[in-house]
């Protein structure tokens, strides 16, 4: 390297100076440590973005997807309320209002004497039973009460 020097430089040159013509140690491992740096920062702000989205997971459907929708809307729009207000609501648990209102309202119909329609099983969504017609009973007449009694006996 002495060789290839000017005669004027000094002859005790830092070590992260090349000579002509040699590859850049230097520049080489900035450039793969800046690759590096940018996906992990990256990967670190979409880990901390799903925050919101893995917390309200374990809780009701409605809320998790008003949370991701809130999400989604701060990650394309930078406008941080919305990420704000994700995480608020994922931190916080919604009563559970249907489930109280769907066995009244069943009860009601059993009082009434009439079967619900179709039953509908929310943690499946699958239809169970069959229509009110095919499965309520029709009430006797009171002559055939009447008939039947004197048949066994009753008077």
């Amino acid at each position: 390297m002495s060789d290839q020097l000017n005669p004027l430089a000094p002859h005790h040159l830092p070590g992260f100076i090349t000579a002509p013509g040699e590859t850049d140690v230097l520049m080489v491992v900035m450039g793969v440590f800046l690759i590096v740096a940018v996906l992990v920062v990256g990967n670190f702000y979409l880990h901390l973005h799903t925050l919101p989205e893995r917390m309200a997971h374990k809780s009701q459907k409605l809320q998790f997807e008003i949370v991701a929708v809130l999400c989604l809307l701060a990650l394309f729009t930078h406008i941080h309320i919305f990420w704000i207000a994700g995480l608020l609501l994922a931190l916080s648990d919604l009563p559970d209002c249907s489930t109280p209102l769907s066995s009244i309202a069943s009860s009601v119909e059993k009082i009434a004497g009439s079967a619900p329609d179709v039953v509908v099983d929310e943690s499946s969504g699958e239809t169970a039973g069959a229509p009110a017609a095919a499965t309520s009973q029709q009430p006797e007449k009171p002559e055939t009460r009447a008939s039947k009694a004197k048949e066994h006996g009753h008077a």
